[in-house]
């Protein structure tokens, strides 16, 4: 059953991130939306800390494995994508007082980056990982996430608490734009490591 624990997490970081998803798309419904989105963005920070718990728990117990490199992964493209889907349906982050299709744009732009990259490096992952070949997270990777999951929360408290605030729209911009370039910067490196593994 230890052994299990990395596994457990990684788990439960699945259905953490469900009940956060569907919490930012019930948020515009909410009366008291601050407070709704801030348990929102606890359930965010607790997920996130199994995320940061769950690898070196594996290596601790000497039980990574194939399906832990897989699925660990993959929690956290389905916690990305999925928040930035989410915040392009529900129309956030709010930003300058553009007019709403210029807005629309951005923000299904910033979640369509997003799925591409994933996909893509999914993709990668799954083609080396079954021919046995180790493409774990590298620390590209990993700052590529941070950043991501910097942004996620920057959109959930601007939300919150700040929604129209000059200063948020501009923090909330710069924050994307970074997130943006790490991204695919992150992306063309998995390109690079296939290349790599074929010379």
């Amino acid at each position: 059953m230890i052994k299990q624990i990395p596994n457990i997490l990684t788990l439960g970081r699945l259905v953490l991130t469900i009940i956060f998803l569907a919490m930012i798309l019930y948020s515009p419904r909410v009366d008291n939306r601050p407070f709704f989105l801030d348990v929102a963005f606890v359930i965010f920070l607790v997920a996130g800390l199994t995320d940061i718990a769950d690898g070196p728990i594996a290596r601790k117990l000497g039980v990574a494995s194939k399906f832990g490199r897989m699925l660990d992964p993959l929690a956290d493209k389905v916690l990305v994508c999925g928040a930035f889907i989410c915040f392009a349906i529900i129309g956030e982050p709010f930003l300058f007082n553009l007019p709403h299709s210029t807005q629309a744009v951005i923000h299904w732009s910033v979640a369509a980056v997003l799925i591409l990259r994933e996909g893509y490096v999914t993709a990668l992952r799954h083609i080396y990982e079954a021919k046995g070949i180790d493409f774990r997270a590298v620390a590209s990777g990993k700052i590529k996430m941070f950043i991501q999951s910097f942004a996620i929360g920057t959109v959930v408290i601007k939300a919150a608490h700040v929604p129209t605030a000059t200063w948020g729209c501009w923090f909330t911009t710069i924050t994307f734009a970074i997130m943006i370039i790490t991204t695919v910067v992150s992306g063309l490196y998995a390109t690079r490591r296939t290349e790599k593994t074929t010379t």
